[in-house]
């Protein structure tokens, strides 16, 4: 990025000292912005559609967010020591070549992501511009694009307007909920269940491990001297503030207004918010939030789809021409997607992509194993594009850990097209993301000692060299 300049030049290559800006609270308005939105209140809201009671599903959904955010964050504290988006540090514990594995399945799922957010956001943005659901979704992934494109900065200061305007707009709908519902007798209907507890964590913590394999792009222009701690705390208060403040909506919304929610999220919001100039205003609330999260998805989508082809290709840098291009492809798919399914099948690709979220909880469990206990959070960064260096090009044993933590989840899953064996004496929870996230922790801890043993330290830590400077 230029001193001072709006449009980001980097991609996948490290950050030098000199273009680091910010401060750790720009992680808390980020996230806080991406969360409160309409995705994350039907999230909470399907606590209760499937059985279980305000109380208890409010207090699960809390844990959830408070135990996925924690894995979460701690990425996030990833960025400002390395410079470094997010997927490329995989390379360090699966090869230059062997982070192409996770790399592919996050692409896909953040395509999926903006398929299924372009399709709620189209909705708003149909009804503000008085056309259809077609013409609002082409629109908003054209602006998601373009805001992608510009990168780092526009994201933040969009997070920065998002967390004001969405904030405000929640607490309004907040009071005008509360107006219609009778929170006494919800209250009062307390009644625990372990099954239908494990499911509204497993809903929350599922939504925040999906953060995970892009937060670090979004810290790692922070000064290096960024405290770990400051990065981690403000990210994992904005992200399950945010989350938890939208969840706690869904969860009264659904106790109050049921199928009348689940037949029309969009519609029910704005409904509930007033009619004319005020209808408008949360039409524009909506597709606020959807445009913050979406852009977090094409701007992640783009950077793991760089780095899986720059592993091969044994590049750093990418020119202004490449980077368009890689956004516009993300953009396309995921907006073809999303008119394909717009009327139909998009329930059940939300299945497939709650599967896909399967197969980070692994990914993530080995990262913070490597960086945090083995690596000591000291990388050698020239290597990590360097097939013959230090990490070289497979690390089948990371393969292996990795391929372990997916088969060891495949009992305790449940979705709408898989449900292991372990899931109906557990009351129909799915707790996969608890076994994927310590099975391979340990295992990779095991095999990563041995692995590692022979190999010298990186060197000490030093101010980052000045980075080639990217391709205009």
């Amino acid at each position: 990025m230029m001193a001072g300049g709006l449009v980001e030049l980097r991609s996948i290559d490290v950050v030098p000292d000199n273009e680091r800006h910010g401060r750790a609270f720009s992680q808390f308005t980020l996230w806080l912005g991406a969360n409160l939105q309409i995705t994350a209140v039907v999230t909470g809201a399907l606590a209760v559609v499937f059985g279980g009671d305000v109380v208890w599903s409010i207090v699960g959904l809390l844990v959830g967010n408070l135990l996925g955010g924690a894995v979460m964050a701690l990425h996030s504290a990833q960025g400002p020591k390395l410079g470094l988006p997010q997927m490329i540090q995989s390379r360090a514990q699966f090869g230059v070549y062997g982070a192409v594995v996770p790399l592919l399945l996050v692409v896909v799922m953040y395509i999926g992501f903006f398929a299924s957010g372009s399709v709620l956001a189209g909705q708003a943005v149909g009804e503000l511009t008085h056309t259809d659901d077609t013409t609002g979704i082409v629109v908003f992934a054209v602006v998601t694009a373009l805001m992608a494109a510009v990168g780092y900065r526009v994201i933040h200061t969009l997070g920065r307007v998002a967390s004001v305007i969405c904030a405000l707009a929640f607490v309004y709908l907040g009071i005008r909920l509360l107006d219609r519902a009778d929170v006494g007798a919800l209250l009062g209907d307390a009644h625990f269940s372990f099954p239908m507890f494990l499911l509204a964590v497993s809903l929350s913590a599922s939504w925040q491990l999906a953060f995970g394999p892009y937060v670090a792009d979004y810290s790692r222009y922070l000064p290096r001297t960024t405290s770990p701690k400051a990065t981690f705390w403000w990210t994992l208060s904005g992200s399950a503030l945010g989350s938890q403040w939208s969840m706690t909506f869904g969860v009264l919304v659904a106790a109050t207004a049921g199928e009348k929610f689940l037949a029309s999220q969009v519609g029910y919001v704005v409904a509930l918010g007033g009619t004319g100039a005020v209808a408008s205003f949360f039409y524009f609330v909506i597709a606020l939030g959807k445009l913050t999260i979406n852009v977090l998805n094409t701007y992640g989508g783009f950077m793991s789809l760089v780095t899986g082809v720059s592993g091969f290709q044994g590049r750093r840098v990418l020119s202004r021409g490449g980077r368009a291009a890689y956004i516009a492809l993300i953009m396309v798919a995921g907006t073809a997607i999303a008119l394909l399914g717009k009327d139909s099948f998009l329930s059940s690709f939300k299945d497939f992509l709650l599967f896909l979220l399967t197969f980070f909880t692994p990914w993530s469990a080995i990262n913070l194993v490597d960086y945090y206990l083995i690596s000591k959070e000291r990388y050698d960064i020239p290597a990590l594009s360097d097939p013959r260096g230090r990490y070289g090009t497979w690390r089948w044993g990371a393969l292996a850990v990795y391929a372990v933590g997916l088969l060891a989840q495949l009992p305790f899953l449940a979705t709408g097209f898989y449900t292991g064996p372990c899931v109906e004496p557990l009351g129909g929870a799915d707790v996969s993301w608890i076994v994927g996230l310590i099975v391979p922790a340990l295992l990779y801890w095991l095999v990563a000692r041995r692995d590692t043993a022979h190999l010298p330290e990186p060197a000490a830590d030093a101010p980052a060299p000045e980075a080639v400077a990217p391709q205009r």
